[in-house]
């Protein structure tokens, strides 16, 4: 247990929390935000959009923008926070929902961690409550036999909870939240007691759009959120510069070389993923198939980021379209039936025929063989 609180209790940690992560711009705000703050909350909604959006403080500190888009998007987001509705993160995959959700976390509640992660096999126990069976064996039910689940952390602590993927929870497990949500009580009828929400609770939940019918989400359960849609990109260039932010900020970490030393690869594989995902390229002259994969920018991240990986370890440390190739064709091709026939017609109409793509339309060439 010692060696392995050692080893992540410090800066090897492979991925931070967002409130250590960015610990000293979450500092900088709240030392200089004077607004009024919600109970129990570290910043005032104003700078937790700050945080999120970005910016400049009048003491110089800069605030990397941890998401990229409309910013009433983030203003509504942060004042559903606010009031007494729970908040629902809704967008195909890859439009940053956790990413998102965990940022407003933690600059909410300064912790990020009360987390249920939503699976076919979540049980109830993961949103209510479980029991340590050895305990109630020896002692019968009480207090200390109980073990809290995340949301009933949440309630008692005042504090913001994420539950990941509701749609992929059983509905069954999922109206467990309808109580939680609308009377702010967790009854423990074993007990005879029940858990009242503190100022402070919210509840931030994600869904993407492709999960709909997985496990629909009842009307009663949905009356309970406000939900906010999170839109892919506008543009190719806003897309381009949250690949390079993000790939950047994953690189540091892995000691890879720097984005921007590949920014003809990153504005091709954000190119070629939009217009594949639109069905026309981007000069609008040419109707293209669509592959049956999102290629959302989450994936363009991917593909990059295992670019650079390639370019540090088997090239120069520069990234090269022979890094991406196999990346993207991964990304593009994952019905072998269907998904090739559109990538090859992508690749010899629209790839080939692009000035300054030659080299890029070889190496997918090759890797396509």
């Amino acid at each position: 247990m010692p060696a392995y609180v050692e080893q992540t209790s410090g800066a090897e940690v492979l991925r931070p929390h967002a409130e250590h992560a960015f610990a000293a711009e979450l500092a900088a705000l709240a030392a200089q935000d004077d607004r009024p703050r919600p109970d129990r909350w570290k910043l005032s909604p104003w700078a937790v959009a700050a945080y999120l959006l970005g910016g400049t403080l009048p003491d110089g500190t800069v605030i990397t923008p941890k998401y990229v888009g409309p910013r009433r998007i983030v203003e509504v987001a942060v004042t559903t926070l606010a009031t007494d509705r729970a908040l629902l993160l809704l967008g195909l995959p890859g439009t940053a929902k956790t990413w998102v959700s965990e940022h407003l976390a933690a600059a909410v509640s300064g912790d990020s961690t009360l987390l249920v992660q939503g699976t076919a096999g979540t049980p109830e126990e993961a949103i209510r409550y479980g029991w340590n069976y050895a305990q109630l064996l020896a002692h019968g039910p009480g207090r200390d036999a109980l073990v809290p689940s995340p949301v009933m952390r949440g309630m008692a602590e005042g504090m913001t909870v994420r539950v990941e993927e509701l749609t992929r929870i059983p509905a069954d497990v999922q109206d467990t939240l309808i109580t939680i949500l609308s009377e702010k009580t967790l009854p423990i009828p074993k007990l005879g007691e029940e858990v009242q929400a503190v100022r402070g609770f919210n509840l931030i939940a994600t869904a993407n759009d492709r999960d709909r019918g997985v496990n629909d989400l009842s009307s009663a359960l949905r009356r309970r959120f406000n939900t906010v849609v999170l839109p892919l990109p506008e543009s190719a260039e806003a897309e381009i510069d949250i690949v390079t932010r993000r790939v950047d900020q994953i690189g540091r970490s892995l000691d890879l070389p720097s984005a921007p030393d590949g920014t003809d690869e990153i504005r091709r594989v954000v190119t070629v993923f939009r217009e594949l995902r639109d069905g026309l390229t981007g000069d609008g002259r040419t109707k293209v198939k669509s592959p049956s994969g999102t290629l959302s920018t989450a994936e363009a991240i991917s593909v990059v980021t295992g670019g650079l990986a390639l370019s540090a370890h088997f090239g120069d440390g520069v990234l090269r379209p022979g890094d991406v190739a196999a990346g993207v064709l991964g990304a593009v091709v994952r019905d072998p039936g269907t998904d090739r026939v559109v990538w090859q017609e992508y690749l010899e109409t629209v790839v080939r025929e692009r000035d300054g793509w030659q080299d890029f339309y070889r190496a997918c060439r090759e890797v396509s063989a």
